[in-house]
C-alpha cells in the first residue's frame, strides 16, 4: 500500500475536519485540510490528491457536490467521498450521479473510514500496477498494432525498420491470418513516407475486370456505366504506398500491366489515351508458393523478380505460441471494449486450451476465437468451458457446431460484425473478408436492418 498518495479532508467544522484527519494520520497516512471548497481547489491544484472527503454541506456558496465537481475538472483520477449528517436518497443519488466513488454519513465511523482508504488505494495500486505493465508491455512487444515476443517476429520488425525509407517493393509471404497487412503497415508507417496514404487493394476480392478499374481508374465512357472519369487505387496512393493483398491471385493481362508498372512507374486508365505517371511504394502480399505458381505456369517469372526485391515471411501462429497470451489479451481487451462486456481477462486453464490450439486460421483465427468466447461468456473472466468447442489439435471436425441452419449462422456473423463495427459496412464487410456490395446483398437477404 502506498502511504504516501496524499488525502485531503474538506469540512467547515473543525473538530470534524481534524478528527478525521488525526485517525487516517495514525494509520499513516498524509492528510491535508481544508475549511471551505475554494480553499480545497486551490489545495487540490497544487497537490494530486488520490483521496478527497468533502462534506456536502458548507457555508461561503460552494457546497459538496459543486466542489467535487471542481476538484474532478482539475484531478480527474481522483476518488472523492462525500460526507454528510443529512442523508437522504436524493442526495445520496445526486452525489453518486455526479462522480462521487463513496456516500458516507456522520458520525463517521474511524475503523470504517481505515477500511474504505485501504480498499480504494489498494484498486488504485492495482490499476497503477497494470497501466506501468501495460506501458512496458507496449514499449517491449508491440510496434505498428503488431504484439509479439517471438525472435523471428522481431526480426522482421527490424527488417521493417531498415528498408521503409527505401522505394525498393516488398513481398510478404504467409498464411492467411498472419497479419500481411500489419507488417506492411509497419513498412509504411516507419518510413519518409508516413504520411502520405496508405492504399489498399485486394486482389481476390474482384473480378480482372473491376480489378483493372480499381487499380488503374477509367475515362468517362471506357465501359457501361463510366460517366466521368475516376482515378485508380495507383493514382490516389501516389507519393505513397499501395498494398496489394493477395497479388498471386491476379489474371495474366493484370500480371503483365503491373509489371510494366513496376518498371516505368505509369500506365494508362481504362479507355484512356493519355499516360499517368506515378510515385507510389508497392508492397504485394500473398499465401500461395509463388516460385511454385511461376514453375506451373500461373505467374509471370519476371513478374515474380520485380516484386521480390525485398522478401519477408511471416510465420505462421503454431510457429509463434510464446505470442498467444499477449495477442488474446489485446483481443480480449479491445474487443470487450467494443461489444461493451466487461471481461477482465483469461484464466490459466483457458490459456492452456489456447495454447494447445493448432491454429490453422492464424492470428485473424485467435481473434474470431475471443470474440465468440466474449459473446457467450457468463461471467468476468474467460474460462476453459468459454472454448470447450476448441478441440485440442485444432481438428475443425470436432468443434461443435450450433444445430441452425449454414444461412442462419451466416447471419449471426454478419450482425456481430456489424455490433463490433458499430453499423459501418465498410469495416464490416473487411471484417468478413468479402466485398462491400456482396454485404449488402446479405443484408436485404436476412433482412438485417444497418
Amino acid at each position: 500500500m502506498k502511504k504516501n498518495w496524499p488525502i485531503l479532508v474538506v469540512d467547515d467544522e473543525d473538530v470534524m475536519c481534524e478528527s478525521m484527519a488525526a485517525w487516517l494520520r495514525e494509520d499513516g497516512y498524509r492528510v491535508e485540510t481544508a475549511p471551505n471548497g475554494q480553499k480545497a481547489i486551490e489545495l487540490t491544484t497544487a497537490t494530486d490528491y488520490a483521496i478527497c472527503f468533502v462534506d456536502l454541506k458548507m457555508p461561503g456558496g460552494m457546497d459538496g457536490i459543486e466542489t467535487m465537481m471542481e476538484i474532478h475538472r482539475a484531478r480527474p483520477d481522483a476518488s472523492v467521498i462525500i460526507i454528510t449528517a443529512y442523508a437522504t436518497v436524493d442526495t445520496a443519488i445526486q452525489a453518486m450521479k455526479e462522480g462521487a466513488q463513496e456516500y458516507i454519513v456522520k458520525p463517521c465511523n474511524p475503523q470504517e473510514i481505515s477500511m474504505l482508504v485501504s480498499r480504494i488505494l489498494k484498486l488504485k495500486k492495482l490499476q497503477s500496477e497494470n497501466a506501468i505493465l501495460r506501458k512496458k508491455l507496449t514499449r517491449q512487444y508491440r510496434h505498428h498494432d503488431i504484439i509479439t515476443k517471438n525472435p523471428r517476429m522481431q526480426e522482421i520488425l527490424s527488417l521493417t525498420q531498415e528498408v521503409a525509407s527505401l522505394r525498393s517493393t516488398v513481398l510478404i509471404r504467409g498464411e492467411s491470418g498472419t497479419g500481411k497487412e500489419l507488417v506492411a503497415r509497419a513498412v509504411h508507417f516507419s518510413g519518409s513516407r508516413a504520411d502520405k496514404p496508405f492504399i489498399v487493394v485486394s486482389c481476390a476480392a474482384l473480378t480482372e475486370t473491376l480489378l483493372e478499374s480499381e487499380l488503374f481508374g477509367y475515362e468517362r465512357g471506357a465501359f457501361t456505366g463510366a460517366n466521368g472519369q475516376a482515378k485508380g487505387k495507383f493514382e490516389l496512393a501516389n507519393g505513397g504506398t499501395i498494398f496489394l493483398d493477395e497479388i498471386g491471385d491476379i489474371s495474366p493481362k493484370l500480371q503483365a500491366d503491373l509489371l510494366r508498372v513496376l518498371q516505368e512507374r505509369r500506365f494508362y486508365r481504362v479507355g484512356g489515351t493519355e499516360e499517368v505517371q506515378v510515385d507510389v511504394r508497392v508492397i504485394a502480399a500473398t499465401n500461395k508458393n509463388l516460385p511454385q505458381e511461376v514453375q506451373q505456369g500461373r505467374f509471370r517469372e519476371d513478374l515474380y523478380y520485380r516484386l521480390n526485391v525485398i522478401e519477408i515471411r511471416l510465420p505462421a501462429l503454431r510457429e509463434r505460441r510464446e505470442d498467444i497470451p499477449l495477442l488474446a489479451e489485446h483481443f480480449v481487451q479491445r474487443i470487450s471494449s467494443e461489444l461493451g462486456k466487461e471481461v477482465q481477462g483469461l484464466s490459466p486453464a483457458a490459456l492452456k486450451v489456447l495454447m494447445a490450439h493448432d491454429w490453422p486460421g492464424n492470428v485473424r483465427e485467435l481473434e474470431n476465437v475471443i470474440e465468440r468466447a466474449i459473446v457467450t461468456c457468463r461471467n468476468g473472466m474467460l474460462d476453459e468451458p468459454d472454448f470447450s468447442w476448441l478441440q485440442r489439435g485444432g481438428s475443425r471436425e470436432n468443434w461443435e457446431i450450433p444445430d441452425v441452419s449454414l444461412g442462419e449462422l451466416e447471419r449471426r456473423a454478419i450482425v456481430a460484425a456489424l455490433e463490433r463495427k458499430h453499423g459501418n459496412v465498410k469495416e464490416a464487410s473487411a471484417a468478413l473478408g468479402i466485398d462491400r456490395s456482396t454485404l449488402y446483398d446479405k443484408l436485404k437477404r436476412y433482412e438485417i436492418a444497418h
